[in-house]
């Protein structure tokens, strides 16, 4: 594992949770895990406020533990797969470069637009229920977190140990929930903040297939290892 890797997989996260298929959603989602209406959120009283920071940890449980799963489980194929380890990073590089051509808009993957979301599922005011939220939330967007999970999942296949893989999911998904946390016991605030960042989602989103299509190209050449390089002559720079 590299020195960019973890800090990637946090920043993967993030920008995950800036994506259109989730950052307009968050309200209801907070909302669907707490039991309570946005507008009582704006402005939530002590026992409402405890009883959603309890239950967004419960969602936050919820879908880590499905991606993390999927990461060991993406290690796990890796090791097996050993011998092909090369032929794997260059196969997962082309596959990071198509998504990142899709989120750059050059051209679309229809399946990536796959509404799964599972509309079906009811609120609920009990960690329990949050959880089983969460865990529902990870299964039904995954197409179309496709693009930035695909490049966590590549990497994971890349690590020499199972703990690392788990390591790099864990990592993510603390980027998709730290954000998550702090919208649930801020709501007012992040409804400001969509108010005026939803007009950049595009641009974040053509910044972000830019940035799959380097990595891609990095790993099919076999110099992934030139982002540590990079970073580590950033920090000589900056010392």
């Amino acid at each position: 594992m590299t020195d960019a890797t973890v800090p990637g997989a946090f920043i993967a996260g993030l920008i995950s949770f800036l994506s259109p298929c989730v950052l307009p959603l968050v309200p209801g989602y907070v909302s669907l895990v707490s039991g309570a209406g946005v507008e009582e959120l704006k402005s939530p009283q002590s026992q409402l406020m405890r009883r959603v920071m309890v239950n967004s940890v419960g969602f936050i449980l919820g879908f880590s533990i499905v991606f993390i799963a999927l990461g060991a489980a993406a290690t796990g194929l890796g090791q097996v797969l050993g011998v092909y380890k090369h032929t794997l990073a260059r196969v997962a590089g082309v596959i990071i470069i198509i998504f990142g051509l899709h989120l750059t808009g050059i051209f679309k993957i229809k399946a990536l637009y796959t509404d799964a979301r599972l509309h079906s599922v009811k609120g609920s005011s009990t960690p329990l229920g949050a959880f089983v939220i969460g865990f529902a939330f990870a299964f039904g967007w995954t197409p179309c977190l496709g693009p930035i999970l695909t490049a966590i999942l590549a990497l994971a296949s890349e690590q020499d140990t199972l703990a690392k893989g788990i390591l790099l999911l864990a990592v993510y998904s603390l980027g998709l929930a730290v954000p998550f946390l702090m919208t649930s016991l801020l709501m007012e605030r992040f409804l400001k903040f969509y108010s005026r960042f939803r007009s950049h989602m595009h641009a974040l989103e053509v910044a972000s297939g830019g940035l799959l299509i380097a990595l891609g190209v990095l790993l099919v050449i076999g110099r992934f290892t030139l982002i540590s390089s990079w970073l580590s002559f950033l920090n000589r720079f900056a010392l």
